[in-house]
């Protein structure tokens, strides 16, 4: 078995009237766990630039990037999967969330704004999720087994 570098991810940390915006990417209700929006990134593209695409992509938002948050790892040994997302704090600048909006690679089927003590009730993940939205600096979240 040949050993891969881990895969390289973007995602978003937007807060709007103090809500997080958060994404169920399992198409099908396959599960109840929410994370930022955001994705892979393609070669010869900026992170911000792949981050702009990944959600415009996945909500219907035009969003301005602004400074890194988080880095979080995560991975699954027995699949070989092994990715590194960095997040980055941004603002949306056109654009609102549309019932009708329809993710063109149809993996993103439900977004949705979470307050702070809202996310007490659902699953999400990273676990650091909720520090580096509303704290300040840039956390550094190490490697933790992938769920669904």
């Amino acid at each position: 078995m040949s050993e891969q570098s881990p895969r390289l991810a973007v995602r978003a940390l937007i807060l709007h009237e103090n809500r997080l915006l958060l994404v169920n990417a399992y198409p099908g209700g396959q599960s109840d766990l929410w994370c930022a929006p955001g994705g892979g990134a393609r070669r010869h593209a900026s992170l911000p630039d792949n981050l702009t695409r990944e959600v415009w992509e996945e909500t219907g938002l035009r969003i301005e990037v602004g400074a890194p948050a988080l880095v979080n790892e995560f991975h699954a040994p027995d699949r070989g999967f092994h990715q590194v997302d960095v997040y980055f704090r941004c603002r949306v600048i056109a654009g609102t969330l549309s019932e009708d909006w329809i993710d063109p690679e149809g993996i993103v089927t439900d977004r949705r704004w979470f307050s702070r003590s809202g996310m007490d009730a659902i699953r999400f993940k990273p676990d650091s999720l909720p520090g580096a939205a509303w704290g300040e600096g840039i956390l550094y979240d190490p490697l933790e087994p992938l769920v669904r």
